[in-house]
């Protein structure tokens, strides 16, 4: 485990000190902070299936359903 000087908002703190006990606080934020990393994490893979999706051709249910009969042809001959 690392240490790791950081700064918090005083409102912040208050609530960590008042809600949580000293053994824990340590754990409250670890855990915190890999929530908002995850979310983080989300959000850009969000944003570059949405960049993708401008970029590419959209196909119908129909040209798909074609597309998948075709390959499985293919992969049975």
């Amino acid at each position: 485990m690392a240490k790791l000087n950081v700064s918090i908002d005083e409102q912040v703190r208050e609530e960590l000190f008042r809600l949580v006990p000293p053994r824990r606080r340590s754990q409250v934020v670890n855990e915190a902070l890999r929530k908002e990393l995850l979310r983080r994490k989300r959000d850009q893979a969000t944003q570059t299936l949405r960049g993708l999706r401008k970029r590419s051709a959209t196909m119908s249910g129909e040209e798909i359903v074609a597309t998948v009969r075709r390959d499985r042809k293919r992969v049975g001959e």
